[in-house]
Order: structure tokens, then C-alpha cells, then sequence
């Protein structure tokens, strides 16, 4: 029986000892909200960290928030119109407070976020791991186009769309040196996207396997030489301080995985102050970014093999199997509601 004529879905609620596989009601969608039929979802390694007490979250709570699907109602003034296939932001804004008025949606003063949202709110269903999820307004929607894959469309929501800005703060990377720090989702991707803009790229990972399955997206092993830019996608203290001395005149070191507390990194201000260097952080991204991200995927869906960083999607029945690190060369675990 469809879920939307009896008014319930199914969600996999995560309460810190266990996963409940509950039945939800769907709401009707308010001005600017959609209500939509998640396709796929993958796992991304913070939801890994939260299952695994690395990461503090609400709970309980719908987690998931690399998803595509389907737009199966609207309010009015949506941003998508029903039959749509979407990806949407982690990140829902109020577009009204001063850092968003500035253009730092990233950082709304009263941020709420998908997959991050206390079950027991009044947005229950704010996660990918559902067959359902409601958009609220202040999400921003890309529609995807059919000829990405849902494997390959349900990444851009975190994993593509945190390269683009990362990527974004790195600047001009024409015949630019580039070294990844990381050969995960993102340094992969990050690795893609760095050749397709010309730079040379080289990509660090303890994993030799994951090094040989980067060269298939643009990046050459780490040679040890300086380099003009570092993205750092680990959040290793280690691999950071040993690579900063690596920059070049004018260099720019890029930080997007130190998501928690680690070590502290020692810097002596005047080797910044006279090798010219850069250091900046990203931490979420802006609407533009998950549109770029999008559009990168699609201009080289023929040119890089990004299914084969997916697995085959397990049923939601089975998400605490899911909730895994990716087995052998795989970067995300797939889940299809």
C-alpha cells in the first residue's frame, strides 16, 4: 500500500544503544517544504562517528544526510515541483540573520541541519535514513539531471558539494601543484575535481589500495616535494604539520576535515608572515557549492568511474549492517529505503 495514502512512513530512528525501525506520519508540506521519497542514501563518516560515540548528536534521532529522491508533495513556493528527482543541503537557513545576509548560510545563527535534528521536534522525519523526508523551508534543491546515477547524485549532498568549497577557498589551481591529505569520498573527489581545473595532483592515504583507485580520478601518489596548495580532508594533526612546511611561496594550506578535537598544530607566525601562506578553513558550504557539485558529476560522469566508489544498497531494514566503515576499495555504504 502506497505510504502516502495511509498518511505513515518508515524510519530508522537511532536512540545511542540501538536503531529502531519505527512508522512515521507524513505531515502535509507547509509554504516552502516538500515532502520527498528517498531514493538512495549513503553514509557518510560522521554519521559513523556519531553511531560510534566519536561525534555528539541528538538523540534520538533520523540520521542521514546524503540523499536523493524524489519530490512527492509541495507547498506552496517550494523550491521543486513534484516527480522531481533531488539532492538537497545538510544545511537548512533562515536566509535572515547577519551571517546570512552576508552570504556565510553555512553559518546561519539559527542553523538546523538534515540527519542532525532530535527525533522527538517538530521535524521528525529530518534524516535520509526514512522512506520519507521533509524539506523545510530554507533547504536549498538542485534537481538532478537523468543522467547521474543515484549512487552517484546522493554524495554530491555532502561529500562533492564540501570539495567544491574547500576547493573554492584553494583559488586558481591552473598548473598549480596540488597535494590531497586523504583518499576517502571527499580527498577522491577532491582529487577529480583539482585535475579537471589543471592542477597536477598528488594524494596522501596510508591505504594503498585507495591510492591506486584515486589514480582513476586524476591524482598521482605524494612525492615528497613542495607543492603551491594542501587540502586536508583527514583531520590529522600529524599529516597537516608535516605538510605545511611543503608550501611554497604564497602557498595556501585549505583545512575541511578537522572536525573535531585533536592535537593542537604548532605554527610559528613568522614562517607564515614571510612564506606568504594562507590558512583557512571551510565547515559546511553554501547552495552554490551543491549546484557546482551537480554540475561537476555531470560533465564527468563518462570520464571517471564514481559508481565504483558506492556499494550495492542494502534495505533499511538492514541499516545497522550499513552503518559500517565502506568494505574493501568502496567509500560509501548505500542505503535504499
Amino acid at each position: 500500500m502506497d505510504t502516502l495514502e495511509t498518511g505513515l512512513t518508515r524510519a530508522a530512528v537511532w536512540r545511542g544503544d540501538r536503531i529502531d525501525i519505527v512508522e512515521v506520519p507524513i505531515p502535509a508540506p507547509g509554504s516552502g517544504e516538500m515532502v520527498v521519497r528517498v531514493r538512495l542514501a549513503t553514509v557518510c563518516g560522521s554519521d559513523l562517528h556519531t553511531v560510534s560515540g566519536r561525534r555528539q548528536a541528538p538523540c534520538p534521532s533520523v540520521l542521514g544526510h546524503e540523499s536523493v529522491g524524489e519530490v512527492v508533495a509541495v507547498g506552496a513556493d517550494a523550491p521543486a515541483r513534484v516527480g522531481d528527482r533531488v539532492v538537497w543541503s545538510v544545511t537548512v537557513t533562515c536566509g535572515e540573520c547577519d551571517r546570512c545576509v552576508r552570504g556565510l548560510t553555512a553559518k546561519c545563527r539559527r542553523i538546523r541541519k538534515v540527519g542532525h535534528e532530535a527525533y522527538d521536534s517538530e521535524w521528525a522525519l529530518s534524516g535520509g535514513y526514512a522512506e520519507h523526508i521533509v524539506l523545510p523551508l530554507g533547504t536549498a534543491v538542485v534537481v538532478v539531471p537523468e543522467t547521474l546515477d543515484d549512487s552517484v547524485a546522493a554524495p554530491a549532498a555532502c561529500a562533492t558539494a564540501t570539495v567544491m568549497a574547500a576547493v573554492e577557498r584553494a583559488g586558481d589551481l591552473s598548473g598549480r601543484r596540488v597535494l590531497i591529505g586523504g583518499a576517502g569520498m571527499l580527498g577522491t573527489t577532491a582529487a577529480a575535481v583539482c585535475a579537471h581545473r589543471g592542477a597536477h595532483v598528488l594524494i596522501a592515504d596510508p591505504k594503498r589500495a585507495r591510492l591506486g583507485q584515486a589514480m582513476s580520478f586524476g591524482a598521482l601518489p605524494d612525492d615528497g616535494e613542495n607543492v603551491d596548495v594542501v587540502l586536508d580532508f583527514t583531520g590529522a594533526t600529524q599529516f597537516i604539520g608535516e605538510s605545511l612546511p611543503r608550501l611554497e611561496i604564497a602557498g595556501t594550506l585549505v583545512l575541511a576535515g578537522s572536525v573535531t578535537p585533536g592535537p593542537l598544530l604548532g605554527i610559528d607566525p613568522q614562517q607564515v608572515v614571510r612564506q606568504w601562506w594562507t590558512i583557512t578553513g571551510i565547515h559546511n558550504y553554501e547552495p552554490r557549492h551543491l549546484r557546482e557539485a551537480i554540475r561537476f558529476l555531470s560533465r564527468t560522469v563518462d570520464r571517471h568511474p564514481w559508481p565504483q566508489l558506492v556499494t550495492d544498497p542494502v534495505p533499511l531494514a538492514l541499516i545497522e549492517s550499513a552503518l559500517q566503515p565502506a568494505p574493501g576499495c568502496k567509500l560509501r555504504v548505500a542505503i535504499a529505503p
